[in-house]
């Protein structure tokens, strides 16, 4: 090989190392997660709320690398503390809520001071006398607003949602009413209509009616307004009454008969929440 061979071929392999470097930053630069997420979860208390926990687990994990953002989860409630939150963006309770004087003063320290939150169904639960009372004034009263729990539809029932607040973030790109998955719809102590810091996103549209299918009385809905999903205008918050999947308890069986994510506008809705929380413009596909 002459000198200029040797040149070319050296130029060659320079440039070839240049463009690889180049090409490992800019993948690495697009595929950094924008914003981390850590999910709690307890997943002892009802089959209906574990199968939502491991669905939600999948779920989010799955939309993770298309969205861009970074999926963790734990049962290990000791890690809500100001140390191990600082690392993340938001934080979702999919299922219960934190015990612990230190680990409420953590979490709440943590979404005074700018954090984020999404919270499913069980999440937002008080009721006394129960096994979850009615005992962290400010989470049930202040922050989610709904205080105790007051009864429930059954059985898990796909319902009509009507979209409350079109210009919010988490409900673009929503018609004005969508059938949601089955799911076991709470009702609450306190009337989020008349609370000023609350933005109601969603609510149980007229035509659901009846809704449920008991067979106590109580357990089937023929009128009245029922918030499904909003947030608290004081914090960066929301909280979703969806997250209960049917299972087949009368047979004894237990099989799964519904799930709360592969419903497209369900969770278009979901995903635009989290993006939102994580101060993230969801792309136009």
């Amino acid at each position: 090989m002459n000198n200029t061979s040797r040149k070319t071929a050296r130029y060659f392999w320079a440039l070839t190392f240049l463009f690889s470097i180049l090409l490992q930053s800019g993948f690495s630069q697009v595929t950094k997660p924008i914003f981390k997420v850590i999910a709690f979860y307890t997943a002892k208390n009802d089959l209906a709320h574990i199968s939502f926990v491991h669905e939600a687990n999948k779920w989010f994990a799955k939309m993770a690398d298309s969205n861009h953002y970074q999926y963790d989860s734990n049962n290990d409630w000791s890690h809500l503390n100001e140390k191990f939150l600082s690392h993340y963006q938001v934080v979702l309770f999919l299922d219960t809520r934190p015990d612990s004087p230190l680990q409420r003063n953590a979490f709440r320290n943590y979404m005074e001071h700018g954090g984020a939150w999404m919270g499913f169904h069980f999440a937002g639960f008080a009721l006394t006398p129960s096994a979850f009372p009615e005992n962290w004034d400010w989470y049930h009263n202040e922050f989610i607003g709904a205080g105790q729990y007051e009864g429930n539809t059954w059985r898990p029932t796909a319902a009509i949602l009507r979209v409350e607040d079109k210009e919010h973030p988490a409900t673009k790109r929503l018609p004005a009413c969508f059938k949601s998955s089955p799911n076991e719809w709470y009702r609450w102590e306190k009337d989020l209509r008349k609370n000023p810091d609350i933005q109601i996103l969603l609510s149980i549209d007229p035509v659901s009616f009846p809704l449920g299918t008991g067979p106590k009385p109580q357990e089937i809905w023929h009128a009245g307004y029922y918030p499904v999903a909003w947030t608290n205008k004081k914090y960066r918050m929301i909280y979703v009454n969806m997250g209960h999947n049917d299972i087949d308890y009368e047979l004894g069986t237990n099989k799964e008969l519904s799930f709360q994510f592969g419903n497209e506008m369900q969770d278009r809705f979901i995903l635009n929440a989290l993006m939102w929380l994580g101060k993230v413009k969801k792309q136009e596909p």
